[in-house]
């Protein structure tokens, strides 16, 4: 008897837990609202669809509803009210959280992989394509 309460007692206790889980916080100033200068909120949302959630990892900071995303945007937003550029906003994240917060990846001898793969892999299959449409032709 006294198995079956302590089982019981760890089971409702493990439903708990994800409810525990959840910020009794208030949202973060301009999480989730706009900016008053539609200019600003441009360049605002701009960004913010241009860096990747990191709880999410597929979504942007625009899109996301994790209390992460929350925060970052309403870093963006304050720091751009602030008279701050874009791209030293961008730079500050990736500093400060690696080049992987940002959807487009520069160019450099860490992601030359991302950017010439596809087009090796293409020109392959052109290259066994052409080769293939040519033995073809010859057997007529």
């Amino acid at each position: 008897m006294r198995l079956l309460a302590i089982m019981l007692c760890l089971m409702l206790a493990s439903y708990a837990g994800p409810a525990n889980a959840q910020s009794r916080l208030p949202d973060a100033q301009w999480a989730n609202e706009q900016l008053p200068d539609p200019a600003q909120e441009a360049e605002a949302r701009e960004l913010m669809e241009s860096l990747r959630c990191l709880v999410c990892q597929g979504q942007s900071i625009a899109d996301s509803d994790a209390d992460m995303a929350q925060d970052m945007r309403a870093l963006v937003r304050r720091r751009i009210a602030a008279g701050e550029e874009p791209e030293a906003i961008r730079q500050w994240l990736v500093d400060r959280y690696g080049r992987w917060v940002t959807y487009e990846p520069p160019f450099d001898a860490v992601t030359w992989p991302l950017w010439l793969l596809p087009l090796l892999l293409l020109g392959t299959g052109l290259w066994l394509a052409r080769g293939r449409f040519r033995k073809n032709r010859g057997d007529r």
